[in-house]
Formats: C-alpha cells, sequence, structure tokens
C-alpha cells in the first residue's frame, strides 16, 4: 500500500501542564491513537534504497545540545567490540565517532560497510561477535544493544533525536489576546515534513506508511517512556485520559488514514 497523503484531518486536544501552568500541552490524538510500530528488521525497506538494512540510521543523528552528546559520550565509553560493529579496540576518541555537517553542527559519524552508508553506531546485518558467549549479535544500533544489556531503557543511551523520532516535539510562545503569555509545547508525527525540505526525496518512510501501522496497541501504549520524557508524568497521565475518551469516542474522520479500517 503508498503512504497516505500528508495533509488529512486531525483530532488535537490542549490541555495545561500539570506541573507548569505556564506551559500548554497541544497533542495530535490521531497521531497518538494510531497503531504505528516501528519495523525495523520486521519489513523496514529503510528511507533509502540503495541502503535498505540501516532503516532511518542513514544520515546519522544530530546531537539536541551539549549535555545530550556527552551523555551519549558516557556510553560510547562502555560500548564493546562485541556490542558495536566499528569498535576501534582500544578507548574511543570523541573524534572517532563524531563528525560535522555541511554547517558545522555535531552529529554521529557516518561510515561505509559494504556499500551502504549508515550511522558508525549501526551495526550491520550477519555482525557476529568472535565470543559466542558475548551475544548473538546482529544488525541494529550498538547503543540500543548496550541498553538491553545494561537493563537500561534505549532513550536513556541513543542520541535524543533517535529515541523521540517519530515523535515529534516543538515549541512556541504564545500572546493571549489579554497580553499573557504562555508556552505551547506541540506532541506529534515527525513525518516526512520533520526532516526538511530532503524529507520529500525519501524512498520511503514509515510514519504514514500502511506497512507501519500494525500495532496491537496505540502510539501513547508503546512509546509510554518517551512520552513521559518528552512531557513529564503527570502531563502523559492526563494524556492517557484524553487518549482514551477519544478512542471511545472518535469517529472515522479522526482516524488516523495508514491504519487499517
Amino acid at each position: 500500500m503508498p503512504e497516505v497523503d500528508l495533509v488529512f484531518p486531525r483530532a488535537w486536544v490542549e490541555f495545561v501542564n500539570p506541573d507548569d501552568h505556564d506551559e500548554v500541552l497541544r497533542c495530535d490524538l490521531t497521531w497518538l491513537t494510531s497503531s504505528y510500530t516501528c519495523i525495523f528488521g520486521q519489513g523496514c525497506p529503510g528511507i533509502f534504497a540503495d541502503a535498505p538494512d540501516v532503516g532511518c540510521c542513514t544520515l546519522g543523528a544530530h546531537f539536541a545540545d551539549d549535555s545530550d552528546e556527552e551523555r551519549v559520550a558516557g556510553f560510547v565509553d562502555q560500548l564493546s567490540p562485541h556490542q558495536w560493529q566499528q569498535h576501534p579496540g582500544r578507548a574511543v576518541a570523541r573524534d572517532d565517532w563524531v563528525e560535522l555537517d555541511d554547517e558545522g553542527a555535531r552529529k554521529t559519524r557516518v561510515t561505509e560497510v559494504d556499500g551502504q552508508q549508515a550511522c558508525i553506531f549501526q551495526n550491520r546485518p550477519g555482525f557476529a561477535p568472535e565470543d559466542p558467549e558475548a551475544g548473538p549479535g546482529g544488525a541494529g544500533c550498538a547503543l540500543h544493544g548496550l541498553a538491553l544489556d545494561l537493563g537500561l531503557h534505549p532513550l536513556e543511551t541513543k542520541p535524543d533525536v533517535c529515541w523521540q523520532l517519530p515523535i515529534r516535539r516543538t515549541f512556541r510562545e504564545v500572546e493571549r489576546t489579554d497580553g499573557t503569555e504562555y508556552t505551547e509545547v506541540s506532541i506529534g508525527e515527525y513525518d516526512r515534513r520533520g526532516w526538511g525540505p530532503g524529507g520529500h526525496d525519501l524512498d520511503w518512510y514509515c510514519s504514514g506508511n500502511t506497512e507501519a501501522h500494525v500495532a496491537v496497541e496505540p502510539v501513547y501504549v508503546t512509546n509510554e517512556a518517551e512520552l513521559r520524557e518528552l512531557m513529564g508524568s503527570a502531563a502523559y497521565d492526563e494524556l492517557v485520559r484524553h487518549c482514551e475518551a477519544h478512542l471511545r469516542s472518535r469517529s472515522a474522520l479522526a482516524l488516523h488514514p495508514a491504519d487499517p479500517h
């Protein structure tokens, strides 16, 4: 099935953050109650046709800020050659895995393996540690695998943009007609437009594709940990109330068009 159109009717809800009355959460109920799930390793063809095995990890990950990079660096130091296919086999220096983009922004380095370019932390299919007792190896993010080995959630070890995708959080300062102001925090779908102009050139993309809308539970349930981190726990609990009400009452117009009908 083809991807759905980028523009379609959506249901949104706004509510005050219980932990910050100067902040209003604006949440896309259509997206958050959809049946989307990541299908990496389960049919995902990758965002570029010439790199089908690396999902959306082709371009490397930009760091949100210095603290994001420092947090990731601490976990990079813990990676072993058994967990990371491109481990240099020695103490990992910062310049080994970070590069600058054309505008000077810091990001994870992109390398080429078997003709496919991807983030340096992306283990390729067939990766097998030399020590069989070290783990099964295989394709996927080394930092994601590290989190599972340590009993952590992957949002603790990966760059912010990696664990947030395809949820998108944006901020906007709003002035009311009475002169008061508040910060609007939008929580929605990170569709092709979130990648900037280049997003329209991706050969395949998941969030609006019927092939990825196959989850048994909705996004607000499967991505609870990510949403709690992005919104705060009190705001997430309030979101759950609105999502449950939406699921009970939603009409066909409020369904994500990529969901099965």
